[in-house]
């Protein structure tokens, strides 16, 4: 389990170490209780119930989330419940409502987190920041998180494909004793492709920083700027778009996560290979103050804050909309929905 990565030794947990076998018979006899259908919830309880773990879910009733899980295949009163009717069944409560979903929701939670139940996170952001969250859990339960590294939607997709999205999986609190193996069943039951240790803190300081950063933040913001310089300079908006989002996405990135970024410089032409050499460190150099002054206010709290506040706004939904509006009406990507149409059908959907 111990594995050296870089210059550092790392505890990681791959499906041949602790086998699909093993973690089904460690939680035969758990009730898993996923609390929350919007972004997690529904790919790991279906991940979990074809795996064949015993899976419950809990919503809100009459709500979009409620009837999706209806539309997955969940029957109410059999495996789907009031989200207080779960927790009460549940042996281990897997809360996957959102964080501000935690907040509201952690006052009528915590009278079912009753003695040696435990309590599943996939992010650490409610323990961590525990000052505003005012989430404070029992001391006689377990708790453990496993965050997977990426989207509901690709944790699902993945695992339909027999493949597993990487994972990573902290202990919060071991009461049991067992706590262990308890969360490594969950994380390989979830399909997680391996599994590697990291600390609730961690968990939400790389992810709050990853997703402001290269993950969503900086990337959207570096295809804006390109894209725009190359429109005041007379390129065409196919142009622009193809040299700046469609090659990366549907060309260069795959490769990169096959090979590694300098089999790309590789592998390009000598013009590309020194174009990249000569620039990259520029654009290292004037990001590094931004994710440092980012990491700070992500450690400080400040982010925390900032999420909480806005997301407690009764205009939330209206705000966020508008937001996405703006980016979704933007040429860039009114840009992008055009030339994803484009793309060449598949050879399944081709008709002869």
């Amino acid at each position: 389990m111990i594995k050296k990565i870089g210059d550092v030794e790392e505890n990681i947990i791959t499906r041949k170490e602790f086998p699909l076998k093993k973690a089904k018979k460690i939680l035969k006899k758990e009730v898993l209780s996923i609390l929350g259908y919007g972004v997690q919830g529904p790919s790991q309880s279906l991940n979990l119930k074809d795996n064949g773990f015993n899976v419950i879910i809990g919503q809100r009733k009459n709500t979009l989330s409620w009837n999706k899980a209806l539309k997955d295949g969940w029957i109410e009163g059999k495996n789907l419940f009031p989200l207080e009717e779960a927790s009460e069944k549940g042996t281990i409560l897997l809360y996957l409502l959102s964080d501000a979903g935690q907040i509201s929701f952690w006052p009528k939670i915590k009278k079912y987190l009753t003695k040696n139940k435990s309590l599943y996170f996939s992010h650490g952001f409610g323990l961590s920041f525990q000052d505003k969250t005012k989430i404070y859990p029992p001391n006689n339960i377990d708790i453990f998180l496993v965050a997977p590294k990426g989207s509901g939607t690709s944790l699902r997709r993945l695992f339909k494909e027999g493949k597993g999205i990487n994972s990573s999986y902290a202990i919060y609190q071991d009461y049991s004793g067992k706590s262990l193996d308890k969360v490594l069943s969950i994380g390989i039951g979830i399909g997680s492709g391996y599994l590697f240790e990291t600390s609730f803190k961690n968990e939400v300081y790389s992810d709050l920083v990853g997703e402001r950063g290269t993950l969503m933040g900086a990337i959207q913001g570096i295809f804006y700027a390109q894209y725009q310089v190359l429109r005041k300079n007379g390129h065409s908006p196919s142009e622009s778009f193809n040299e700046t989002v469609e090659e990366l996405t549907q060309s260069l990135m795959p490769l990169v996560s096959e090979n590694g970024m300098d089999w790309m410089y590789s592998n390009c032409s000598t013009t590309a290979q020194r174009g990249a050499l000569d620039w990259w460190k520029k654009f290292r150099d004037i990001t590094l103050p931004i994710f440092e002054d980012l990491y700070k206010k992500v450690s400080s709290g400040h982010e925390a804050e900032r999420i909480i506040l806005y997301n407690s706004d009764k205009n939330y939904r209206y705000k966020l909309k508008k937001e996405l509006d703006n980016i979704k009406n933007s040429e860039l990507w009114k840009v992008g929905d055009i030339i994803r149409n484009l793309r060449p059908e598949k050879k399944s959907d081709k008709k002869f």
